[in-house]
């Protein structure tokens, strides 16, 4: 199978872009973009280390990547796993990226950049919900931001309620950590506690 090797190859197939798609790039977080921002309570966010790339997702309340000011975002990081991928991640390389999504919206929002991380008290404690607060936040210095048009959501129909898939359908996540470790962890009990685990430690 040939693959495309260079950057002519590559633009002899697609040509250049248009207009549209150049001029809505800022190098800043402009009026209409931070009202995307602001009513976005989720995104995934993007980083990369010596491992390799990796992607994981955020959501809080709409709003919950704050609008420093005009070169600068600021996302807590709420209570998980403790993998903390992408915070060693931003530690070692500070390139990050962002794609907040908007229910009901078919444009996403495009945010490039460098992130370094915070564990400020007063920083943390502005952040609390249900007294308790992030152990750090990540700052985000915005190098570039654009949106994207809707095509993706469109085709994908990703807001239509009749095509939600029924969960039924899907491994449970109790089940995949009960194959993956030989039933170890996971299992039923897994996730029959996951709904209140979930409750207690949102924030």
């Amino acid at each position: 199978m040939p693959m495309i090797a260079t950057i002519e190859e590559l633009e002899a197939i697609y040509g250049q872009p248009n207009e549209a798609s150049t001029v809505k790039v800022a190098n800043r977080i402009t009026p209409p973009y931070r009202m995307l921002i602001d009513k976005s309570p989720f995104a995934a966010l993007a980083t990369c280390g010596p491992e390799g790339l990796d992607c994981s997702s955020r959501g809080d309340l709409p709003g919950f990547v704050r609008v420093h000011d005009e070169k600068t975002l600021m996302m807590p990081d709420r209570r998980g796993n403790n993998r903390v991928d992408s915070l060693r991640n931003i530690v070692r390389d500070p390139r990050v990226a962002l794609l907040f999504l908007i229910p009901g919206s078919g444009s996403t929002l495009r945010v490039n950049g460098r992130a370094q991380l915070s564990a400020d008290a007063d920083l943390l404690a502005s952040f609390g919900m249900d007294g308790k607060a992030p152990r750090t936040v990540i700052v985000l210095t915005v190098d570039e931001i654009y949106f994207q048009c809707a095509r993706a959501i469109v085709r994908s129909d990703l807001w239509n309620p009749d095509k939600r898939v029924d969960s039924k359908s899907l491994p449970t996540p109790g089940q995949i950590l009960a194959e993956m470790s030989d039933n170890r962890v996971g299992g039923e009990d897994y996730d029959r506690a996951w709904p209140e685990r979930a409750r207690q430690s949102l924030w």
